[in-house]
């Protein structure tokens, strides 16, 4: 992996963190149910995109 594309992996890793976490707290503060387990939904998704992306770190 060229240091360009470490970069670019360890940048996406800091975004999908900040998704995940924005995520989270929002689902945690609405008051609207579905809108609540929409956003559980997507950090669960933000939750698989960092991972994916942890294990490319790894390999």
């Amino acid at each position: 992996m060229t240091n360009k594309e470490l970069l670019y992996i360890e940048d996406a890793l800091g975004h999908e963190e900040f998704l995940k976490t924005s995520s989270c707290q929002a689902a945690q503060n609405l008051q609207d149910q579905e809108l609540s387990n929409y956003m559980k939904q997507l950090e669960t998704k933000h939750t698989e995109i960092y991972n994916r992306l942890f294990k490319l770190l790894q390999n």
